[in-house]
């Protein structure tokens, strides 16, 4: 993968933190990853912070409003699917069972997006490009690399995505993969019920060299790792973590050849 210059439609293309606390989220993730931050004025004592590796655009990390956090959403990290047309991708997800928690919308020049809830309750972004094509590194040591959905009932989960995005799935019966056309873009898992009160939801990975030295460096910095680091039978090693504020995130280091 690497420096993406476009995105085809059902790809994942931009990823985005909402933090309860920005000045330490900055902080951590740059001593995580190495990341750069670019902060973008968008309203009164408010800022869009860019997060960028070489210059080359990751996603990006913003502060919740006291609204946001006293109705009890969490910090998060949130995804956004590229499409041709966010209005008619919009219509699409409700007349196969999605909820539209925010209808299509101009984000200034840059694009329109919209936000979706799957029948199963995981929420996700869409993003119909305009002047921002979204992350353009993709894959390598330090980006984000695969995406995952966690969820109560795979079966709706893959009716409803199939049907949205023209996904196809391989995998095996412990875990589905999606495929966009010939590629494999992520995947699927059923939450059990020992990981206790976990809500549907899309989890991202970000590629590092070494495993367990980032979850070494994760709870140095205040992090949490809650699942490894462990190994992907033929594939890798992968730990789930959270930031201080509790945002949840992986990540994944791939067997060497």
């Amino acid at each position: 993968m690497s420096t993406k210059t476009s995105y085809a439609p059902g790809n994942f293309c931009w990823f985005e933190l909402a933090t309860s606390d920005q000045k330490a989220a900055k902080s951590f993730y740059s001593s995580v990853f190495g990341w750069e931050t670019d902060d973008q004025p968008m309203g009164p004592d408010q800022f869009y912070t860019m997060l960028t590796l070489d210059g080359k655009n990751l996603g990006a990390l913003f502060g919740m409003s006291k609204e946001e956090m006293g109705s009890g959403i969490p910090p998060h990290w949130g995804l956004y699917i590229s499409v041709t047309s966010a209005d008619e991708t919009a219509k699409k997800a409700e007349s196969v069972g999605g909820k539209i928690i925010m209808a299509p919308f101009d984000v200034m020049d840059v694009g329109r997006m919209a936000v979706i809830q799957d029948p199963t309750g995981a929420i996700f972004s869409i993003w119909q490009a305009s002047k921002h094509l979204g992350a353009s590194l993709i894959g390598e040591t330090n980006s984000f690399c695969w995406w995952e959905l966690n969820t109560k009932d795979t079966a709706k989960a893959k009716e409803f995505n199939t049907l949205l995005f023209d996904w196809s799935t391989g995998g095996d019966p412990n875990y589905t993969e999606w495929k966009n056309g010939s590629d494999t873009i992520g995947g699927m898992m059923e939450i059990k019920p020992e990981w206790g009160p976990v809500p549907p939801n899309w989890l991202s990975y970000v590629q590092v060299k070494n495993c367990d030295e980032t979850a070494a460096k994760i709870k140095e910095l205040g992090g949490s790792v809650m699942m490894g680091p462990q190994d992907i039978p033929n594939m890798g090693r992968f730990a789930v973590a959270s930031d201080p504020q509790r945002a949840v995130f992986a990540i994944y280091q791939p067997n060497t050849k």
